[in-house]
């Protein structure tokens, strides 16, 4: 066992000596050993930064991605309040008169007044309602056979397609009704009552079509579309335009509005703003990896760094290439400029007169064939994939740090093994000064003892 105190024979704080000196045998390996470590996680946390801002870069061009995608369409009423509209990038531009003669509309019927709601009975039998071609039955009997009653297994009918029963409260007395919850001339709502006791003194068939009276005719939607009429069962469509989206909102017979499909140049100025707002935030995060401070003598992580350097070499030249046979073929051209610190700046007026000028232009300088998003999200695609350049040196990071624990663990157990080692050569020592201190006391003693010795005195 290890000697863990101050040695018996020497005095020596033998303890203190091997801790100090197995410290002093593992300081510099150690300090080297942090010091690789901390370069490969500040290695791998900057290019956690570039991944992930170049990924954010290469999704933000989603609205650059192709050429519908850069000629986004308007659609405007000249009064809102008869008819709205919206338009996909499949409309084609052009204006049409619309003249709003009819709401899409409901069915809704009601029963003449009883006299109480919960207490008067009905009769017994069975009530067939159909809603357009659709008929569910509901079958009265002495459950069910009040003017509640009936309401509420017609809101309870699993088959139900869509009708709604309610009461209403008048000066006559409760009356029920029946409202389609679709619209549509094709939406009608028939009742068939068949009463199967007719000599009960109730009778069911006052439920029955014949004596309901119509609150509400169900009817389709029309309108002119350039004097032309259109019908539909619903206000909302978008099978008359190509495209487009139409609401009614309001009937004016008589009155003529316009509806006009246009280029949205408003919604290309904000794709390209917020395409140079993202180009500037990649290019702040690899100046900042990149690089150096001489105030503070402080360098990027990334500073030198050969994929960083050919991520930024590759952004450059695709930003300031040319492309042939376009109106506007570079950024430049439509105000789109490089500032001191490296930013885009976007001209609005400058861009707004190529819009006006050329549409179709901007639109292939972004995202036609070798334009600048194809080319783009080539480049960042080679660092960014599986099998990337980036991932390639995120594994290589890893695997060194790896390699520094293992190199830890492997100092660890030298240590251990040098620890041992001087605890055995002290003990030794110690031993033999133990020895040694023994012999001289027993030497001393015989000497003092032999004749002749004259012993000094105190």
């Amino acid at each position: 066992m290890a000697l863990t105190s101050s040695g018996i024979g020497s005095g020596l704080d033998i303890d203190s000596l091997v801790t100090q000196l197995v410290r002093a045998e593992g300081s510099a390996p150690s300090l080297r050993l942090n010091k690789r470590e901390a370069g490969f996680q500040s290695d791998l946390s900057a290019i956690g930064q570039l991944k992930s801002v170049l990924s954010e870069f290469q999704s933000n061009l989603g609205g650059l991605s192709n050429v519908v995608g850069l000629q986004p369409r308007s659609a405007s009423s000249s009064d809102r309040d008869l008819f709205t509209a919206k338009a996909d990038n499949t409309a084609s531009a052009g204006t049409y008169d619309v003249e709003v003669l009819t709401l899409a509309q409901s069915a809704k019927v009601r029963s003449n007044s009883f006299t109480d709601s919960d207490t008067e009975v009905i009769g017994t039998g069975t009530l067939d309602i159909s809603l357009g071609t659709t008929t569910f039955q509901i079958a009265v009997d002495a459950s069910n056979n009040t003017l509640a009653g009936i309401r509420d297994a017609i809101n309870a009918a699993s088959d139900n397609p869509g009708v709604t029963a309610s009461i209403i409260n008048v000066d006559g007395g409760p009356q029920l009704v029946l409202d389609s919850n679709d619209i549509g001339a094709a939406n009608t709502i028939t009742v068939a009552a068949v009463d199967d006791d007719g000599a009960d003194g109730f009778d069911l068939t006052r439920l029955d079509s014949a004596s309901l009276t119509d609150v509400q005719v169900a009817q389709d939607a029309t309108f002119n579309l350039d004097n032309q009429l259109v019908t539909r069962g619903s206000n909302s469509f978008s099978d008359v335009i190509e495209g487009v989206t139409i609401d009614l909102k309001k009937e004016a017979v008589g009155t003529t509005e316009t509806l006009t499909v246009a280029l949205d140049k408003g919604a290309v100025t904000a794709n390209v703003k917020s395409f140079a707002l993202s180009y500037n935030k990649l290019a702040d995060t690899l100046k900042k990896l990149s690089s150096f401070d001489p105030e503070t003598k402080v360098a990027g992580p990334l500073q030198g760094d050969s994929a960083l350097r050919g991520v930024q070499n590759n952004l450059r030249s695709i930003l300031g290439d040319s492309i042939d046979g376009l109106a506007y073929g570079t950024l430049a051209e439509i105000g789109v400029t490089t500032d001191e610190a490296g930013h885009f700046q976007v001209d609005g007026s400058k861009l707004d007169a190529a819009l006006a000028a050329d549409f179709t232009s901007i639109s292939q300088l972004f995202a036609g064939e070798n334009a600048l998003v194809s080319k783009l999200d080539e480049v960042l695609g080679r660092y960014l994939a599986s099998d990337g350049v980036l991932e390639s040196r995120t594994s290589s990071l890893k695997k060194g740090i790896k390699d520094v624990a293992d190199d830890r663990e492997q100092l660890g157990r030298r240590l251990e093994s040098i620890e041992k080692r001087y605890r055995a050569q002290f003990n030794a020592m110690d031993t033999l000064l133990g020895q040694l201190q023994s012999t001289s006391g027993f030497l001393s003693q015989q000497l003092s003892n032999l004749p002749g010795v004259v012993r000094k005195t105190k």
